[in-house]
């Protein structure tokens, strides 16, 4: 049975999601969803697909799930990728994926989303402002982080890398410069590199561009 995924391009939270079915070698499709056109508020789509008003949201015949973590946990109890091999990586990969939503994921998408999709007359600029600079204090902790690793956690690619890059591959500024960050262009240049890869817009439906 193929999974869906229920998606948007520009979604970073949906991205890390699509990712981790993409590169788990599981048979999965993705299902747009017209976020700026305002179906996620809509009272079908919060009755049918998510009370939350949310998106991703994954599901697998019965199985339907919402939250990227959660997904990500899915897909590496199905096909045995991306978890830990022990109950310590394990724990040490939920620590990063909650850091990343918290921390670096929440921060860059609200900025980016601001900058990039808000009229400039509406933008708040101290608000992204504020934001810019708690992402540097992130950035800095991620780069110092990899210094000697190839990946976050273990000694090949887990759910944290694939958290924590949710929001870094877009191409739409929002403050981040991966070359003040040598280590994380590395890791990023790394990911990239893994076979099955694809960019936020190449692996699901909806771009900027869409509404040019």
């Amino acid at each position: 049975m193929t999974i869906k995924l229920y998606c948007f391009g520009e979604s970073g939270n949906a991205y890390k999601a699509a990712l981790a079915l993409e590169l788990s070698g599981l048979a999965w499709e993705p299902v747009k969803v017209d976020f700026f056109g305002g179906e996620t508020l809509k009272p079908e789509y919060r009755t049918t697909i998510n009370d939350m008003g949310e998106a991703p949201v994954m599901i697998d015949g019965d199985v339907r799930l919402t939250q990227s973590g959660v997904i990500q946990d899915y897909v590496s109890e199905k096909s045995g990728k991306f978890g830990g091999k022990d109950a310590t990586e394990r724990r040490e990969i939920l620590r990063w994926v909650l850091w990343d939503n918290h921390k670096l994921s929440s921060m860059a998408g609200m900025t980016r989303f601001l900058i990039n999709f808000m009229p400039v007359e509406k933008q708040p600029k101290e608000v992204i402002a504020f934001n810019q600079a708690r992402l540097a204090v992130n950035y800095e902790l991620l780069n110092n982080h990899l210094a000697g690793r190839n990946w976050i956690v273990s000694d090949g690619i887990t759910n944290a890398d694939l958290s924590c890059c949710g929001y870094l591959y877009y191409p739409e500024p929002f403050g981040f410069d991966r070359s003040a960050y040598p280590n994380i262009d590395a890791w990023l240049t790394r990911l990239s590199q893994t076979q099955g890869w694809k960019a936020p817009y190449d692996l699901m439906p909806g771009s900027p561009a869409d509404r040019a």
